[in-house]
């Protein structure tokens, strides 16, 4: 009796790739999953961040101080806020509010000030939870620290309801060169942002995806991904799955059985 798979049936997933600069081992989520299911992992960021420096972000007459309220959708954001800050000799005032897109977002913020003395608002996991936060508080001038490439719904958000705010370009968003990366190679490619999908696309234009799963990471991205024309295989977060690790690790668990 043969023993060929059928043809519908994908091949083992054997390699994952992911998007990102290796964590430090003892913080990798996804060594345990490569030691379960015996897969070898790579790590590749498909994007590079550029700071902007104080000098260049004082091209903007924004005088952070004037502000009550700073937006933040994700770590980038804050680390190139806090590095202006630093270089600018800005302390924070004990009455500043912090809106942040997720509950990592905001718990980051504790490399730079003792949250819990802090007014924080928390969105569950997309920009979009912000929206009562900020008709809550209509009354509050608010920062947006963000890249040069950013999406759009905050910013008309704010525009739609009247709120007062002001965009700052804190970083930029290139892409990483991936010259010499064969992308075939690769039994899932995770995203994590619009930024990771568009770089992809546009160094290999002509990939056809066949059995390659996609994962993203975060709604935009993953509507990127369907925008790119790309097949969607895994989401997250998801309820059951808040990790692209989890995420990830359900999916192999519906393909093995274990």
């Amino acid at each position: 009796m043969s023993t060929k798979p059928a043809a519908t049936e994908k091949p083992k997933i054997k390699n994952l790739l992911i998007s990102q600069a290796k964590p430090a081992d003892a913080n990798n989520p996804y060594q345990p999953l490569a030691e379960k299911y015996k897969l070898k992992l790579d790590f590749r960021p498909f994007i590079e961040i550029q700071p902007v420096g104080y000098k260049e972000f004082r091209k903007q007459k924004i005088n952070i101080l004037d502000f009550t309220a700073i937006i933040f959708t994700s770590r980038n954001a804050v680390d190139g806020f806090f590095a202006i800050c630093k270089e600018a000799k800005i302390e924070m005032p004990p009455e500043m509010k912090y809106f942040c897109v997720s509950e990592q977002t905001a718990n980051y913020l504790q490399k730079y000030i003792v949250i819990r003395k802090r007014k924080i608002f928390v969105g569950a996991k997309s920009a979009t939870d912000l929206n009562e936060y900020f008709l809550k508080h209509k009354t509050e001038k608010y920062l947006f620290p963000s890249s040069d490439i950013r999406q759009p719904h905050v910013a008309d958000f704010l525009t739609k309801h009247g709120i007062q705010f002001k965009e700052a370009v804190i970083y930029n968003t290139v892409s990483a060169d991936l010259s010499g990366m064969d992308p075939k190679a690769f039994d899932i490619i995770t995203f994590f942002s619009p930024s990771g999908v568009d770089s992809l696309k546009k160094q290999f234009p002509e990939i056809e995806q066949g059995d390659i799963r996609m994962a993203a990471f975060g709604p935009t991205t993953a509507q990127a991904v369907r925008d790119a024309g790309y097949r969607l295989d895994i989401e997250a977060p998801m309820p059951n799955a808040p990790s692209m690790a989890g995420a990830i690790e359900l999916y192999l668990k519906s393909q093995t059985g274990k």
